[in-house]
């Protein structure tokens, strides 16, 4: 893995800030991919009926198929891949194609809590929502956080990573060597649309918010292209872009001079389902903190370039 070219003055204290959910070699020995074809969905995730302890509801993924809405294009978080492996689940709308990266670890384990088999759906961010509550999906791990906007459509479990955000600007720029968001003050800053990545820049005083663009990518883009001083990012995802576009710097701040909150993501489901979200909260919360830095790591190690 090349060394990732950023800028920080608190690297070593990230992991701390962020709780990584990871899997252990044992664990992600006993989630072996199961070999089926993706199954027809029959029936919405109503929730109108809820599961005893090991069980699922008769409208929550009704034949034995946790069907999973993701990107599969945000690296580590997710990804598509041509070749099935131990850490892949197959993606049923794309023939031939597997889904890897943390969020498909996540899945797999909380699938195999459940008794049931993952495959992905790969759909557009803004379509995630829309296809839970028309039943194309039963959940959404996708890194998606729980926000009150959010909630008033679907329920959410307890967060399965937090992370945090830092800001991205072109080598050799005038804020390089920026030591705090306030030094954005008048930059035009870019975001990602309907995420956190585009709500926290009104964080910055002065900045020049730019209308968001659909996707992280597109972000990129910008930045690379010079319509923007600087883009938002998740500081998880620091090695896959800087790795990608080496020619990017990531800015991580010092706690106290950067975004003021830590970015929880979690499951999203449909409302109804009390019971499986409890379900999911218990398998969340038998995943060790060691565990979470490991599956991390792995997935880094991974993804695509």
């Amino acid at each position: 893995m090349t060394d990732a070219r950023f800028t920080t003055a608190n690297m070593l204290n990230q992991p701390s800030r962020r709780a990584f959910l990871k899997l252990s070699g044992a664990a992600l020995g006993a989630l072996a991919l199961t070999a089926c074809g993706p199954a027809a969905q029959e029936e919405s995730n109503s929730g109108d009926d809820v599961p005893a302890e090991g069980a699922t509801a008769s409208a929550f993924a009704a034949d034995g198929t946790l069907r999973v809405g993701m990107e599969a294009a945000y690296a580590p978080y997710n990804w598509q891949a041509t070749a099935e492996s131990e850490f892949t689940i197959p993606i049923e709308n794309v023939s031939g194609a597997f889904a890897d990266g943390y969020d498909v670890q996540i899945a797999k384990t909380v699938a195999d809590g459940l008794g049931l088999t993952p495959v992905a759906v790969k759909l557009e961010w803004d379509g995630l929502i829309e296809a839970l509550g028309q039943g194309q999906i039963d959940v959404i791990i996708a890194g998606m956080t729980a926000t009150p906007e959010r909630e008033e459509s679907i329920d959410f479990t307890d967060p399965y990573y937090v992370g945090t955000y830092g800001l991205m600007v072109q080598a050799g720029s005038a804020y390089e060597n920026a030591t705090s968001i306030q030094d954005f003050a008048g930059a035009a800053v870019l975001g990602q649309k309907d995420t956190l990545l585009d709500d926290v820049i009104d964080e910055i005083e002065g900045v020049n918010h730019l209308s968001p663009v659909p996707t992280v990518p597109d972000q990129i883009s910008n930045l690379l292209n010079g319509a923007c001083d600087a883009i938002t990012f998740d500081v998880g995802n620091i090695a896959s872009i800087t790795e990608a576009h080496p020619e990017l710097v990531g800015i991580i701040f010092e706690e106290g001079k950067g975004f003021s909150e830590e970015v929880p993501v979690n499951i999203g489901i449909s409302k109804g389902n009390d019971d499986i979200v409890a379900q999911m909260n218990g398998i969340l919360a038998g995943i060790s903190e060691d565990d979470r830095q490991a599956i991390w790591a792995a997935a880094v190690d991974r993804q695509p370039e």
